[in-house]
């Protein structure tokens, strides 16, 4: 039976996705074209042999609209044989583009393939590819008229949770907290590929993080969601969401190499880990980011594992409601949650997150000596990823 087996998994510096930003000046292509490069390098293989390159990107507009793994591949100088294909399951869009390319491999239709993801969100803003249009449609909100936008969903998840705004506030204190320790640590200098700027700047740590953040210090931010027109709708909210417990705007990209366990042998390669199992699901479309619970529960069903069996869990801190919705329904060893921090303090460059996120679990599972990791990923419309990973030695 075909096995599919990860070899490498790289990703950019997080910069912030704003004017002046580490990598607000690099292009979207060039930044991906970064980390492809890299991913190539560090494993030695020849990109001929690359059969497929898979890339989530959920702006797909100017600079991101061209196929962008495409423009990566031909601007770091590889093959013109090689062609890529764009992914977009929103926030989980680079996760789906790695699971894609496992399936591939399970099929027997690649040997090797290169999945990953990349937004700038400085240079596409959030939003750019819809300008204003309604995304849902008639039948859509006719049949769910309480849709609300994300932040509102937070807040409805906050609320559901019994969530307070104090422990919104400890858990985004403790991912800076845990980002910065890993950053001085040099625990992600194995996985990030420095990003030369067109000045001739090499960045190469993380932008994002903020040492030193506290409690006392997110407490004095506003509710960014509770408008007049937001309390008038929903009076019996305690508006609580705020920039710092939210995960911040973004610009990154990653890269992964996924190939067969039979070729890997042939071309000398140590696989780093395996799919365990992988599963998505929809859920309620106005809550919105409850989908890691049940894709949660559905990948361990799959596995045949329990989440005792978890060494790590990296579930995307969209908002920090998310993590402790699922923690509520998932008691865990909240030091295995997100141990190395997540996107309220490393940034959430939505189609490159899921590549992100397989990257730092692995390079954790592997330094720390863990062997099962879970990824899940909540996404806009109520869908969510999940993945269990196994790390090999």
């Amino acid at each position: 039976m075909t096995e599919a087996v990860i070899i490498d998994a790289v990703r950019s510096p997080m910069g912030r996705g704003k004017a002046g930003g580490a990598l607000s000046e690099v292009h979207s292509v060039d930044l991906l074209a970064s980390v492809v490069r890299g991913l190539v390098e560090r494993t030695g293989i020849d990109p001929g042999i690359v059969e497929d390159v898979m890339i989530g990107c959920v702006g797909q507009a100017g600079e991101q609209s061209a196929t962008p793994g495409r423009q990566a591949w031909l601007s770091a100088g590889y093959p013109v044989h090689v062609p890529s294909v764009t992914i977009e399951r929103k926030c989980g869009s680079g996760q789906q583009a790695v699971e894609f390319a496992v399936q591939g491999v399970l099929a027997g239709m690649y040997d090797v393939v290169v999945a990953g993801g990349v937004e700038s969100m400085s240079r596409v803003p959030m939003g750019s590819a819809r300008m204003g249009a309604d995304p849902h449609g008639p039948g859509v909100r006719h049949r769910f008229p309480d849709l609300v936008p994300q932040g509102v969903s937070a807040e409805l998840v906050a609320d559901k949770w019994g969530l307070s705004r104090l422990a919104l506030d400890e858990y985004s204190a403790r991912s800076h907290e845990r980002a910065a320790a890993a950053a001085a640590s040099g625990g992600f200098d194995d996985e990030i590929v420095p990003v030369t700027t067109p000045d001739g700047t090499v960045v190469s740590v993380d932008e994002s993080i903020r040492p030193g953040t506290t409690v006392e210090k997110l407490g004095g931010l506003r509710a960014v969601f509770g408008t007049d027109e937001n309390r008038a709708a929903l009076p019996h909210i305690d508006w609580k969401v705020t920039a710092g417990n939210a995960s911040q705007i973004t610009d990154g990209a990653g890269a992964v190499l996924v190939t067969s366990a039979t070729r890997a042998a042939e071309l000398g390669l140590r696989p780093r880990a395996r799919i365990v199992a992988s599963a998505v699901v929809g859920d309620d479309p106005t809550l919105m980011l409850t989908g890691p619970i049940p894709a949660t529960a559905k990948v361990l069903a799959k596995a045949g594992l329990g989440i005792g069996d978890m060494d790590a869990v990296e579930i995307n801190e969209a908002f920090a409601s998310v993590p402790l919705a699922w923690a509520a329904e998932f008691p865990t060893d909240e030091a295995r949650i997100n141990p190395r921090g997540g996107a309220i303090a490393l940034g959430h460059p939505l189609g490159a997150s899921g590549v992100r996120l397989l990257t730092t679990m692995i390079n954790h599972l592997e330094q720390t000596g863990g062997r099962y990791g879970l990824q899940t990923m909540c996404e806009a419309g109520g869908m969510a990823n999940a993945t269990i990973i196994e790390v090999l030695r």
